[in-house]
């Protein structure tokens, strides 16, 4: 187990124009990653949260020595080792394919980063036999590798960067990807349980939200090279910092409203809302364009008044069912105010929900939240 720290870490690939040339100053200037401060504490469970091309695997093989940063520095328990070759840092990596030798067997996939630095057999033996029995591959330790399934390859991977004792972290890169969705859960199992036993310092790679946030004591979520907030899954759910946090996390993600401050109340499309004293007078200050936002878990949904005035001196606003979709213990419901469209998570069956039929929308003071060019006031 390992700190690994990262002081001002910044990456920018070389870019070239259309014609082949090096791309202008401005073009060039564009981070993969910026840059960032970040520690991932001994022991630690992480995971980097967000879409295809936001820095997540950059970020990964900076820490692993894959590539070298263009700035900054990387630390692993107060050592730089920005220059360091992966093979200096104790870092294992596994990646979305498996990286293992089809060729070999199973007990000797496990036993080769051992035989590598010279471990002797007995050590070897008590390790391939304690790995094997976490990952469930005792039964497939004689067979070849090239014989089993995809799952069971990725386990073999994984117990790659396992067998080592002096890992100082493992780096998983996606590695659920390939599998097939009921696998997918069983090796998220596994995956806790090994971070249990072995309280190794472990950094998960993922798109996924369901994966980061099971897996994860921390989520990082990062978008165009920037994390753009860290903490616990409950923290990222209940608290977005940001609008892209709030919408990419939650099924559906959290209902963001363009509104306007007049007279310390917000307006959203045309229908007035109240807010408090101190965030409207923050909200007084800011030049950048309001947004209200609301997860559809915390809206009620209710029958629409007679008075559609009495309605937005209630705190609520006043819309239009447009679906409904059904699924497990909730119903989702989709209704419009105005140009805006909203999502409410509906757990009693008792609340009529009609395509067509007006209604009303009360947004839990406590859980609403105000943003100012995306990000919370």
């Amino acid at each position: 187990m390992a700190r690994l720290e990262l002081q001002a870490v910044a990456h920018r690939y070389a870019q070239r124009s259309s014609l082949g040339t090096r791309a202008s100053t401005q073009e060039a200037a564009r981070y993969a990653l910026a840059p960032l401060d970040l520690v991932f504490r001994e022991g630690g469970a992480y995971a980097l949260l967000g879409p295809s091309g936001c820095g997540k695997s950059t970020l990964l093989n900076i820490i692993s020595g894959l590539l070298r940063p263009s700035e900054g520095r990387l630390l692993i328990d107060g050592k730089d080792v920005t220059a360091a070759p992966p093979q200096a840092r104790n870092i294992a990596q596994v990646f979305q394919f498996p990286v293992i030798y089809d060729t070999m067997t199973v007990a000797d996939n496990l036993a080769f980063p051992l035989r590598n630095r010279g471990v002797d057999r007995r050590t070897i033996q008590q390790r391939v036999a304690q790995i094997a029995d976490l990952l469930e591959l005792t039964p497939t330790l004689g067979k070849r590798a090239s014989s089993l399934s995809a799952d069971m390859k990725q386990r073999i991977s994984l117990g790659r960067g396992l067998v080592r004792t002096d890992v100082a972290a493992i780096l998983l890169d996606e590695p659920l990807t390939v599998i097939d969705p009921h696998v997918k859960w069983l090796l998220r199992r596994k995956l806790l349980q090994i971070h249990a036993e072995l309280a190794v310092t472990l950094i998960y790679v993922t798109h996924d939200q369901t994966e980061a946030l099971t897996l994860a004591d921390q989520v990082l979520v990062m978008s165009d090279g920037c994390v753009l907030q860290q903490g616990t899954p409950e923290a990222l759910f209940e608290r977005p910092e940001h609008t892209f946090v709030g919408y990419f996390i939650g099924s559906p993600g959290m209902n963001l409203l363009p509104c306007t401050l007049v007279d310390g109340a917000v307006l959203i499309e045309g229908q007035r809302l109240p807010i408090a004293p101190d965030l409207a007078k923050r909200a007084a200050a800011q030049s950048e364009p309001l947004v209200l936002g609301v997860r559809p878990e915390f809206v009620r949904l209710h029958a629409s008044p007679p008075d559609d005035g009495a309605n937005t001196l209630a705190g609520r606003l006043n819309g239009v069912i447009d679906e409904v979709e059904t699924g497990g213990h909730a119903r989702t419901v989709f209704a419009s105010v105005g140009g805006s469209r909203l999502a409410i998570k509906v757990t009693d069956d008792g609340v009529p929900a009609v395509p067509g039929a007006r209604c009303s929308l009360e947004l839990l003071p406590e859980r609403t939240i105000l943003y100012a060019g995306g990000r919370a006031l």
